[in-house]
C-alpha cells in the first residue's frame, strides 16, 4: 500500500474535502448536510479540516467546527473514510492538533440496518484507535409546528432570574443524581463547581438572550427547577431542562419542556432541536409525550 499523506486544508484546496466518494450512510453527509468553507458562506474553516491522501486521492477526511467567534473548534463534526481505510482515518485524528468531542450522527434504529450498523461501528472503532472513548448514545429530536403545541399543564409558575449566583445554585442541585452522562461525568471527574462552570459556559455561548432563562416554582413558592429556551448557532433549541432532586417523581420535567417549547414558539421558532441520553428513560418519555420525534441518534466520543 502506498504512503499516506496527511494534509490540512487551505483556501486554495477546499475542493479536496468534497472529493471523497460516497455513499455516506452515517454522519453529517448522510442527512443532507453540505460541507462548505466560510469564504463561500459555509460554516467550516479550512485550517480546521484535514484529509488523508493515498496516490493523490482522498481516503479519509475530518472537519472540526466552532461558532463564528470561537478561537478553537468545539467538536469534531465530520469524520468519513473510504472502505478499508480505517487506519488512515485513525491516523488522521491521532495526528490532529485538536482534542474535542466527536458526535457521530446515525439514523433512528441504526442497529437494525446492517450496512448502517457496520458504518457506525467502523467509525467508532477508528476514533477509538485514535485515542477517543465512547461516552454516551443520545437521541436527537426535531420538533416542528406540524407536531402540534401541547397545552401548558398550569401546575408551575415560571419567572426570570437575573442573578447568575442563583442560577448556578439551581444548576448544581439539578446535577445531583443526574442521568445525563455529560453532566454526571463532569461532576465525577472535575467536581460540582467545574460542572456548573461548563454548563454556564455553554448557555452563555448560545447567541440567545440571557433574559430567556426561567426558574420554575410551585404556586406555593417551592423551587422545582430550571428551563432554558435557547438558540444555538444553527437555530432554536432546548438549552437545558432540569428538576431539583426533592421535586422529582411528579413529572415536572414535562411541564418544563412544554414551557420551553411555548417560549421558543413565542419568539418565532418553527423548528426546535433537542437531545437527551438514550439511557435517560424518564426524559425520553417526556420528549415523546410533548411530541418531539427522534430525528437522529448520536454517539458521543470524548478524547
Amino acid at each position: 500500500m502506498t504512503e499516506l499523506v496527511l494534509h490540512t486544508l487551505s483556501d486554495r484546496d477546499t475542493a479536496l474535502f468534497t472529493s471523497l466518494p460516497g455513499p455516506f450512510l452515517v454522519g453529517r453527509a448522510a442527512f443532507g448536510h453540505v460541507w462548505k468553507p466560510v469564504r463561500d458562506g459555509g460554516e467550516y474553516r479550512p485550517d480546521w479540516c484535514r484529509v488523508a491522501l493515498r496516490d493523490g486521492q482522498v481516503v479519509a477526511r475530518a472537519a472540526w467546527w466552532g461558532a463564528r467567534d470561537d478561537q478553537e473548534p468545539v467538536v469534531l463534526d465530520w469524520f468519513d473514510f473510504a472502505e478499508g481505510e480505517e487506519e488512515a482515518a485513525a491516523e488522521l485524528l491521532r495526528t490532529a492538533p485538536f482534542r474535542t468531542e466527536f458526535s457521530l450522527l446515525a439514523p433512528p434504529g441504526w442497529r437494525e440496518q446492517a450496512q448502517v450498523r457496520a458504518a457506525v461501528e467502523a467509525r467508532v472503532a477508528a476514533a477509538v484507535a485514535a485515542g477517543m472513548k465512547p461516552l454516551v448514545e443520545r437521541y436527537r429530536y426535531e420538533w416542528t409546528t406540524a407536531c402540534g403545541l401541547p397545552e401548558r399543564p398550569g401546575r408551575l409558575v415560571f419567572r426570570a432570574e437575573p442573578d447568575d449566583a442563583v442560577i448556578r445554585e439551581v444548576l448544581g442541585r439539578t446535577f445531583e443524581g443526574t442521568l445525563d452522562a455529560h453532566d454526571g461525568g463532569n461532576v465525577a471527574e472535575s467536581g460540582l463547581e467545574a460542572a456548573v462552570d461548563d454548563a454556564m459556559d455553554f448557555l452563555n455561548w448560545c447567541p440567545s438572550p440571557r433574559a430567556w432563562w426561567r426558574l420554575a416554582h410551585t404556586p406555593g413558592g417551592d423551587l422545582v427547577g430550571i428551563q432554558v429556551p435557547a438558540h444555538n448557532p444553527n437555530g432554536p433549541c432546548v438549552g437545558y431542562v432540569g428538576v431539583v432532586p426533592e421535586q422529582r417523581g411528579h413529572g415536572y420535567a414535562y411541564d418544563l419542556l412544554v414551557e420551553c417549547t411555548h417560549d421558543l414558539v413565542a419568539e418565532g421558532a418553527e423548528r426546535i432541536t433537542a437531545a437527551t441520553d438514550r439511557g435517560n428513560l424518564p426524559m425520553a418519555a417526556h420528549f415523546a409525550r410533548v411530541g418531539y420525534p427522534i430525528a437522529q441518534e448520536r454517539i458521543d466520543l470524548v478524547p
